[in-house]
C-alpha cells in the first residue's frame, strides 16, 4: 500500500472486534496500521454505550496490547476542557459501538461534530464499528431503539449510506434495500462483522476481513431495481504483520 500519512481516512468496520472476541484482533492492528507510524495515539470514544465502562476496559485490555498509545474521551466526565486539542493532539480516533442516534445528538451539543471533521481534513484517521463505522456516512442503519433498524443521519463525510452488521441481523438486510429501492436514502455500503472500509478521502481504497467468509457490498438504485454487488475483502490473516 502507498504511504497513506496525512491523507482524511476512515476505516469504517462492520462489527466484531475486541468488544466480542479479545482473541481476534486483526482488524485492530490494521487500524494502528493506517497513520503510518511508531506507536501511534489512539482516542476511544466510547458515547453511542453511554461510556460504559466495561466497554472502556474492553478498549484498554485489547489495545495495551498492541504497539500504540491508547487513551478514552468521555463526554460525561471530560478529563480536559480543551476537547479540541485532545482530538487534534491524535493520530486515531476509534468510535465505538451502541447508539448511533443518541451519540451523534451528544456530539452535536459539544459541537464534535465539528471537531471531528476537521480532525478528518487534517489526516487524523477516523474509524470505528457499528455506530462507530455508519456515522461517517450521510445516512447509517442502525438499532436507534432495541432490535428495531432504522435509518439515520450521520456526519455525511461520506455521501452514501452504510449497513454494518449485515450478516449477523438479517432484519437490516430487507430494511437496508427497501430504503435504498425507495429512494429514502442514498446507496451506499453494507458490512458484515469483521469487515473494513478504507477510505482515502471520499474513494474506497480497500476492503479487508479478519473473518474467513465474511463479505461487503455495494448496493445501489437502479432501472430495473437493485444494483448489487459483492465485494470480496482481503484477509488480513494472509499478510498483516505489524506489532
Amino acid at each position: 500500500m502507498t504511504d497513506a500519512r496525512r491523507q482524511p481516512q476512515i476505516v469504517a468496520i462492520g462489527g466484531g472486534g475486541f468488544a466480542s472476541d479479545q482473541d481476534n484482533l486483526l482488524v485492530e492492528r490494521y487500524v494502528i496500521s493506517t497513520p503510518n507510524r511508531e506507536w501511534p495515539k489512539i482516542l476511544f470514544l466510547a458515547t453511542a454505550s453511554g461510556d460504559a465502562l466495561d466497554y472502556i476496559a474492553r478498549f484498554y485490555e485489547a489495545f495495551e496490547t498492541l504497539p500504540c498509545s491508547p487513551s478514552h474521551l468521555s463526554l460525561f466526565s471530560p478529563s480536559s476542557p480543551d476537547i479540541e486539542s485532545l482530538i487534534y493532539g491524535q493520530d486515531i480516533i476509534f468510535v465505538g459501538g451502541g447508539n448511533a442516534k443518541s451519540m451523534l445528538a451528544l456530539w452535536r451539543e459539544w459541537s464534535l461534530d465539528s471537531i471531528l471533521r476537521e480532525a478528518w481534513q487534517r489526516g487524523i484517521v477516523v474509524a470505528g464499528v457499528n455506530a462507530g463505522s455508519s456515522c461517517w456516512f450521510a445516512q447509517g442503519i442502525a438499532n436507534t431503539a432495541p432490535g428495531t433498524p432504522a435509518a439515520f443521519a450521520g456526519l455525511g463525510f461520506l455521501p452514501e449510506s452504510n449497513c454494518p452488521q449485515f450478516d449477523s441481523e438479517p432484519d437490516r438486510q430487507v430494511i437496508y434495500r427497501r430504503m435504498i429501492m425507495d429512494g429514502s436514502i442514498p446507496g451506499g455500503y453494507a458490512t458484515d462483522e469483521g469487515v473494513a472500509l478504507h477510505f482515502m478521502g471520499s474513494e474506497l481504497y480497500g476492503i479487508v476481513s479478519a473473518r474467513p467468509h465474511a463479505k461487503a457490498r455495494r448496493i445501489e438504485r437502479a432501472a430495473s431495481g437493485l444494483a448489487e454487488t459483492v465485494l470480496a475483502p482481503v484477509p488480513l490473516a494472509d499478510y498483516l504483520t505489524i506489532g
